[in-house]
């Protein structure tokens, strides 16, 4: 039996309307980026956690994990001052700079993974603005300059949260994302509504610092589960899938 090609040079069986489940060699280093991206700043993270004196994962915002003094430094009307003392800053920034790096080079190189749509280059696009903005974080940190920190912040959680809900819509009739789909989407979601209750200081029980991991923790658990779903997928070998 033959096989013809589609859009993205992999093999469909004739008269199927849905990719087979392969993917690029590329993808395969793209989903390792994404994995690795979110392990090392969530071990980053502990690691900055355990050096800082008295830290409260509901009081304390993530970014203190990454002010360079200890000592009070004022806000702004949407950031109050407060006292921020981390020991181990520079880990957090590294690792922060480091996620946002492999952030940008994943969405590149998970470009194939998706059907050729204009919600691919959106989605992607949106993770690279997210990957910026993570950078943006670790080179800015709170105490050094709040406003680009505050922005970068931003940029990060809104990429993050507007990319995942957009790259479910992209997965739509691909057979390498079923299961996936809604998954994606709705941890897009949680990162959005949580971000809208955090811009409006509604942080009920979870604290500050638990309604912003509540935005974090979505696109970090969806980096891991789809990280790690790519790589379980064969990659295309076209010398073995020639037609007969």
């Amino acid at each position: 039996m033959g096989f013809e090609e589609g859009p993205l040079g992999l093999p469909m069986s004739a008269g199927s309307s849905r990719r087979g489940p392969l993917v690029h060699r590329a993808v395969h280093h793209g989903a390792a980026l994404l994995l690795f991206a979110a392990v090392e700043f969530i071990v980053g993270m502990i690691v900055t956690q355990i050096g800082y004196p008295g830290y409260s994962l509901t009081r304390n915002y993530i970014s203190d994990l990454g002010s360079t003094v200890c000592t009070p430094f004022g806000g702004t009307s949407t950031f109050p001052g407060h006292l921020a003392c981390s020991p181990w800053h520079l880990v957090f920034n590294v690792s922060i700079g480091i996620m946002g790096l492999s952030l940008i080079a994943a969405a590149v190189l998970l470009r194939s993974g998706f059907p050729a749509r204009r919600s691919r280059t959106i989605g992607l696009g949106l993770l690279v603005l997210a990957g910026i903005g993570s950078i943006g974080v670790g080179l800015s940190p709170e105490n050094v300059n709040i406003t680009v920190h505050s922005i970068s912040a931003f940029l990060a959680f809104l990429g993050g949260g507007l990319g995942l809900v957009v790259l479910g819509i992209a997965m739509f009739r691909d057979t390498r994302w079923d299961g996936f789909r809604t998954f994606t989407v709705v941890c897009g979601m949680v990162t959005l509504v949580a971000l809208a209750l955090f811009a409006s200081h509604s942080y009920f029980a979870l604290g500050v610092g638990g309604m912003e991991r509540l935005i974090v923790a979505p696109v970090l658990l969806w980096a891991i589960v789809v990280g790690t779903h790519l790589l379980r997928i064969p990659t295309y070998a076209p010398a073995l899938l020639r037609p007969s």
